[in-house]
């Protein structure tokens, strides 16, 4: 399984951090023919579904991933979320912890182990390169935008 981890730090605090990072509708603004979805809808908690769907018409595929950890940031002190993967063609878990971080800051670390079903190991590479690129460009993008 390819693994990857994003650190970023920020001039935002723990709370507001931890807020961008877990509105889930937002995380397909940058990943291409991609909609995000949560079920139930209303607040996140453990058990909650994040669905994101890529492709067009018959190409699309669902990646269906359950919260498994959900521990929002309180007074200060950090904030884990953990997402398994439960999809037919997208397997692994993702999980971001945002952290107090020097000068006031927010330390932000998302790991992602992901695999791909059907396709070879040949190919963990690539797909670790591919990940990190739109992964850092949504996390960027969440972060940036209020």
């Amino acid at each position: 399984m390819p693994f990857f981890s994003l650190e970023r730090t920020v001039p935002l605090s723990v709370e507001e951090t931890w807020r961008r990072l877990t509105r889930w509708t937002r995380h397909g603004d940058t990943v291409p023919l991609t909609r995000v979805t949560s079920v139930p809808p209303g607040p996140t908690r453990e058990g909650t579904r994040v669905v994101a769907r890529s492709g067009l018409g018959p190409l699309a595929f669902d990646d269906p991933m359950e919260i498994t950890v959900w521990r929002p940031p309180v007074d200060g002190e950090p904030g884990l979320c953990r997402l398994e993967k439960r999809g037919r063609v997208v397997l692994g878990w993702a999980q971001i912890e945002v952290r107090p971080g020097p000068g006031g800051r927010t330390r932000v670390e998302w790991q992602e182990d992901l695999r791909i079903r059907f396709l070879p190991r040949l190919f963990d590479d690539v797909v670790r390169h591919a990940s990190r690129t739109v992964f850092g460009r949504t996390l960027n993008h969440l972060l940036r935008r209020p």
